[in-house]
């Protein structure tokens, strides 16, 4: 293999991970989504190759889940896998910062970029832009996270910056988004950044993790009210079934609005 095609193909496989990645986020690709290397080849009209590696990475980062035999499909991630991802940033920006001089680097050239992004983020989520707010969203924190001087810490938050998107997309892209769901404490966050006001910084983390965590107990409350109806939906089915019905009548359906009903929470 010649230098320039190594380059090309390195270049193509990150193209097609990127465009992946965007699709996931968008909720284009929702979780549970199957596909094969063969689809997404086709699809972008390139070989399996850099398709096959793309994935792979992918599948590192935590998008996506693997079979042999089945392919891949786009993660689904649980409340609890939330929660723990919560969690992890929480614990990690908090020994950051608990000794920033040794952790973290602020550069005063980096700030104004991400002043804007953070400002971008914040109007994006006060409009309901779901689409740009990600995507500043994203921007801000990786931005942010340059300033760590640990890479691997710096690139485990992003990974999990990504994932909590994915976790989060579809669930507002079903539900709606408001101040009780978004965060609107970039602006906050970068300032105290920048003023080096550590315990600020920890205030505004809290604020942050706090909001994801309340989210997660409205989410969990939902599925579980989601679950009992189902099962007495199901309960239902099962005693007109099982029911004696006399010679020659039938059984009945459940009326309209009948208890067990699925319904949804704000």
């Amino acid at each position: 293999m010649s230098p320039s095609a190594g380059v090309t193909r390195s270049t193509l496989r990150q193209q097609i991970a990127d465009a992946l990645r965007d699709e996931v986020l968008a909720g284009r690709l929702p979780p549970g989504r199957e596909f094969t290397v063969k689809q997404i080849a086709e699809q972008y009209g390139v070989s399996a190759t850099p398709v096959r590696e793309a994935l792979f990475d992918l599948s590192a980062q935590g998008l996506l889940a693997s079979d042999q035999h089945r392919g891949f499909q786009v993660r689904e991630f649980t409340v609890a896998d939330y929660r723990a991802m919560a969690e992890a940033r929480a614990l990690v920006v908090e020994g950051l910062f608990r000794d920033p001089a040794e952790r973290v680097a602020v550069r005063p050239e980096g700030l104004a970029s991400i002043r804007r992004r953070a400002a971008e983020a914040v109007r994006a989520a006060k409009g309901g832009d779901l689409d740009v707010l990600i995507g500043y969203d994203l921007r801000f924190w990786r931005e942010l996270g340059q300033f760590v001087l640990n890479p691997y810490i710096a690139d485990f938050l992003a990974r999990l910056r990504v994932q909590a998107w994915v976790f989060a997309v579809h669930r507002l892209r079903r539900d709606g988004m408001d101040e009780n769901v978004l965060w609107f404490g970039h602006e906050e966050l970068v300032e105290a950044i920048a003023r080096g006001d550590h315990e600020q910084v920890h205030a505004e983390m809290r604020s942050y993790y706090g909001h994801a965590l309340a989210w997660a107990d409205r989410l969990e409350a939902r599925e579980a009210e989601g679950v009992v109806a189902e099962s007495e939906a199901a309960g239902n089915v099962e005693r007109n079934a099982d029911g004696p019905p006399g010679p020659g009548s039938a059984v009945a359906p459940e009326p309209p609005g009948a208890p067990g009903s699925p319904g949804h929470c704000a």
